[in-house]
């Protein structure tokens, strides 16, 4: 029975541990003005690399209020270059921790249903580091294009959040 007993406790060890040390993102550094945040235009400026993007580059996400306090979310992206032919998807997005409004879940057809937290952002809204709550994905957006020095202190400040940079992808940004 022992030995029954402690061959079922080292399956279900081997079973919880990898769940146990999986790493999370961080926490969201500050409330976002969801007024600010969810209207208007960001565009993609590094991600680190994912099979549905492959081939897309100026990407961009737009966010505009609906109905119920929900957030309408346009994903887009050019296939190849910035003049190429435009890929996009919509979804409802829900803020999940009303009052910090940092988490969002958006629904996408197929019952694609993604978690992004807006890990932190500049004061004037000019600019967000956004991650999925597992640790996988990440992003870097902005409302313009910006400078070299801007770009390194946004992938410096995803560094400091304990993301490996060395592995985001920069697809060539929509200028317009």
């Amino acid at each position: 029975m022992s030995r029954l007993f402690a061959a079922a406790l080292a399956v279900i060890t081997l079973m919880i541990a990898p769940a146990a040390f999986a790493a999370e993102a961080p926490e969201p550094a500050k409330p976002v003005d969801a007024g600010k945040f969810y209207s208007g235009r960001w565009l993609e400026i590094a991600r680190l690399p994912m099979g549905l993007t492959d081939g897309c580059v100026a990407g961009a996400t737009a966010y505009s209020p609906a109905k119920k306090g929900r957030i309408a979310v346009l994903d887009t992206c050019r296939d190849k270059t910035p003049t190429g032919k435009e890929k996009s998807i919509k979804g409802k997005g829900e803020i999940l921790d009303p009052g910090t409004n940092a988490k969002l879940r958006v629904r996408y057809p197929f019952f694609i249903t993604w978690d992004y937290w807006v890990l932190d952002h500049a004061d004037d809204y000019s600019w967000f580091i956004s991650a999925d709550p597992k640790f996988e994905k990440l992003w870097i957006y902005t409302r313009k294009v910006p400078s070299k020095d801007e770009l390194a202190a946004l992938v410096k400040r995803a560094q400091d959040l304990g993301y490996d940079t060395s592995k985001l992808e920069f697809p060539e940004p929509l200028t317009d």
